[in-house]
């Protein structure tokens, strides 16, 4: 028997009774491009900053440019599967870079294969978890769970006679983010940083990469969150590392976990031996009290969620109604299940498996509801990962599965974990789109799941590229997340963590939020060398610029929309080249060891970026 619309008062942008193009080839290949384009940036962001950006609306904003205006196809819904499909992938590279990196820091060198089923099991988990809540999340609370992004997206797609201007800007950005890595690394016309030591204060420095991506970021981010991130550099690199710096001169042997005295290292040094786990332990508290803060929502939001599995439903009269079938769904799960079981360099056996079960399906049901309350960006997709770590590693350890193949083990379940809750947040942020704008629910899943599988094929090559070329944990790749979670299941399964270091970031940490500021973007500052903060901050003060001299709130928003188009192809350029360059370096290409030129023509490039993107943004409406 047919179901009557469950949500009969709201009208969506193309009606149920409409049956536009949708799930075509051509989406689907203008799709899996933007979402190999845009994992790769969202993996070589995160492995530097530790963060990611949202690819939706430049998706969007793309597609709609090439569909209507190169191809002049006009369905709203085809561009919508284009962003969809580009969305979980670069959701699926956050999932990975935070965690599967630590692989490669145990010197272990997973195949392509492992990271392809890895990567694979947790996005498909991930998608057809919460296909079965769709019902009771997206239509059921469509006026109580408003899904930020999900809703911003639909409105840049409404609004998708204007694509053609915008992605205009998105490839400005491409072209001045890759042309400045290509000279900066490939050609080293002039150095990608620069730094200065402050004089007559011993090992206390400011320094600077001059690269478009991190000025994007910070523009993106807003100079609140840039700010507070800049505040954690500006304490470990003009306050801890000088402290440590004069307490050591005082010492003549070595102090653990370092070989050498601090009295014969540069500040360099003692970042590395010592404020980085000062910086760990500020994140690990920073993520563990931003899940706690959510408590109460994220008990709601599983209690709530929970009941989808009992309202869910496929075979739908309604086209926007159509799930796919539950039966599918349950074979999905079984067969990856099985495969992370028994695949030989996997083999998570029994216990793994229930643990992994356990943790995803909760942290799922979680992460579809609660991006509906705070947005992705919002998500404690880091806190959930590290609470489930230090849960699963004390379970392996007290059941015998100790050393590195407990380590492995813990790892591969912790990266599955993470991998789920990062696309099913995604995946409940497209639905949300999909709903508003009349899309047909199953052609949507099976676009995410498309996007899974493309993202997954390729994000191996990526990571082994870039740990070839630069190496996790690096000063050029210093993946603070990846790096945290090995420390944390190392730790726990050896114990030879230098802890007081662990306790003095988190009490750094536990200060901040004691003066009412949310601690982990101060903690991620702290953990990052100032190289990477400055340039951060240097973008947020654009934002900041911009807000501070416009009143006018819809001039406002179209000025934000412009700066974050450019700023997104600043970040998707210059990674795209880093892995262009990586690629090289893999190959045998020999770049020069020393730039042409010097720090000052490092710092006018970046200033001509810096300025193009205000005024590209900064421009006042035609309209107006």
């Amino acid at each position: 028997m047919s179901k009557q619309d469950p949500n009969p008062e709201f009208k969506p942008y193309v009606p149920a009774s409409q049956k536009p193009p949708e799930l075509t080839w051509v989406a689907m290949v203008i799709g899996a491009v933007l979402a190999i384009v845009f994992g790769a940036a969202n993996a070589y962001l995160g492995l530097i900053v530790g963060m990611t950006v949202s690819a939706s609306i430049p998706a969007a904003v793309i597609s709609m440019a090439v569909l209507r205006i190169i191809m002049k196809r006009t369905s709203i819904l085809e561009n919508n599967i284009v962003q969809t499909i580009t969305s979980t992938g670069e959701s699926l590279a956050a999932g990975v870079i935070f965690t599967l990196p630590a692989l490669f820091i145990w010197q272990l060198e997973p195949s392509l294969t492992t990271i392809a089923i890895i990567a694979l099991a947790g996005g498909i988990l991930g998608v057809v978890l919460m296909i079965p809540l769709r019902r009771a999340l997206i239509v059921n609370e469509h006026k109580t769970l408003p899904y930020p992004e999900g809703t911003a997206c639909a409105e840049v797609l409404h609004a998708g006679e204007e694509g053609g201007k915008g992605a205009k800007l998105v490839f400005k950005g491409l072209g001045i983010g890759a042309g400045f890595k290509l000279l900066t690394d490939a050609v080293k016309a002039f150095p990608s940083s620069v730094e200065w030591e402050i004089y007559k204060f011993k090992n206390a420095a400011i320094g600077m990469d001059t690269l478009p991506a991190l000025l994007g970021v910070g523009y993106i981010i807003g100079p609140r969150i840039a700010g507070i991130m800049f505040a954690g550099g500006v304490l470990g690199w003009l306050g801890i590392i000088p402290l440590i710096s004069y307490i050591g001169d005082f010492a003549t042997a070595p102090i653990y976990p370092a070989e050498v005295p601090i009295s014969e290292m540069d500040f360099h040094a003692i970042w590395d031996n010592y404020l980085r786990y000062i910086g760990a332990g500020a994140v690990a508290f920073g993520g563990i009290v931003g899940l706690l803060k959510t408590l109460p929502t994220i008990a709601s939001s599983f209690s709530g969620a929970i009941k989808g599995f009992s309202s869910s439903g496929d075979g739908e009269d309604l086209r926007t109604e159509r799930d796919m079938p539950i039966t599918l769904i349950v074979v999905l799960v079984v067969v990856f299940m099985g495969i992370l079981m028994f695949y030989p360099t996997i083999d998570l056996g029994f216990i793994g498996a229930i643990l992994l079960f356990i943790f995803g399906f909760f942290f799922v049901t979680v992460s579809s509801r609660i991006v509906g309350i705070v947005g992705s960006s919002s998500n404690p997709v880091s806190g959930m990962t590290i609470g489930a770590l230090i849960f699963i590693s004390l379970v392996l350890s007290a059941v015998g599965q100790t050393g590195q193949a407990g380590m492995v083990t813990a790892i591969i379940i912790g990266s599955v974990v993470c991998i789920a809750a990062a696309i099913a947040g995604d995946t409940s942020q497209d639905l949300k789109t999909g709903y508003i704008v009349g899309a047909t629910p199953k052609w949507q899943q099976i676009a995410q799941l498309y996007g899974v599988l493309v993202t997954s094929v390729v994000i191996g090559f990526i990571l082994i590229l870039l740990d070839n070329a630069y190496g996790f944990g690096s000063a050029e790749l210093p993946a603070p997340q990846a790096v945290l979670m090995s420390m944390v299941v190392d730790g726990i399964m050896s114990g030879d963590l230098p802890w007081n270091l662990i306790f003095i970031g988190a009490a750094a940490a536990a200060t901040v939020e004691l003066f009412g500021i949310g601690s982990l973007p101060f903690a991620v500052g702290l953990y990052l060398p100032i190289h990477l903060t400055s340039p951060i901050m240097a973008g947020g003060l654009i934002n900041a610029i911009i807000s501070r001299s416009t009143k006018d709130k819809d001039e406002l928003k179209e000025k934000n929309e412009r700066g974050i188009l450019l700023a997104s192809g600043y970040i998707a350029g210059e990674a795209l080249m880093g892995v262009i360059v990586a690629l090289a370096v893999t190959a045998g290409v020999v770049f020069p060891s020393e730039a042409f030129f010097g720090p000052l023509a490092s710092i006018i490039a970046f200033a001509l970026v810096a300025w193009y993107l205000f005024h590209t943004a900064n421009k006042k409406s035609l309209n107006k």
